[in-house]
């Protein structure tokens, strides 16, 4: 290859990654979990910014208050398969039983229902797409977001990140 051709596909490489991660960053900075309920009113739980610093680790931070995703195959919870509750990692509100947890061979812990009352979904268009962003209903803290290629009996999947939830073994 000659060093014209490999100049421009060096270029086109750097020029790309600098585009995506700028384009994530504005998409966060603008983007941000949302303060409040789909109805307006303040989130049960809300911290100030500085408090969820302090209460999350910088991983769990950019999930649940920076929609933030984990890689894939990278959480515990997804080879979690005692019998428990799933839980909000900011506002420890039950979120998902193991009853309802299954492997969908996506990479994240994947529900098939959500406990009632616990989560609340909301219109993602970020990176050019339509999804249902599922988040605690509670504090607003992002978890993931649901699809419809789940199994029966609802047919959804709620692809969540294991860094927005704890896990307590119980009997269920």
């Amino acid at each position: 290859m000659n060093i014209m051709k490999r100049s421009k596909r060096i270029f086109l490489k750097v020029f790309g990654a600098t585009t995506l991660a700028g384009g994530t960053a504005a998409w966060r900075l603008f983007g941000a979990a949302p303060a409040q309920a789909a109805t307006g009113a303040p989130f049960e739980v809300s911290h100030s910014d500085a408090e969820w610093h302090k209460m999350l680790t910088d991983a769990q931070y950019n999930v649940l208050r920076e929609e933030g995703t984990e890689r894939p195959y990278s959480s515990p919870l997804n080879s979690e398969h005692r019998a428990g509750i799933f839980s909000c990692a900011g506002c420890r509100l039950d979120l998902f039983s193991s009853k309802t947890k299954y492997d969908s061979h996506t990479g994240w812990p994947s529900f098939w229902k959500p406990l009632d009352g616990a989560v609340a979904t909301q219109t993602d268009t970020s990176f050019g797409m339509a999804r249902n962003e599922v988040h605690c209903r509670r504090c607003g803290g992002h978890l993931g977001h649901v699809f419809d290629d789940g199994p029966q009996p609802t047919g959804l999947r709620y692809c969540m990140n294991g860094l927005a939830m704890t896990f307590t073994a119980k009997a269920v």
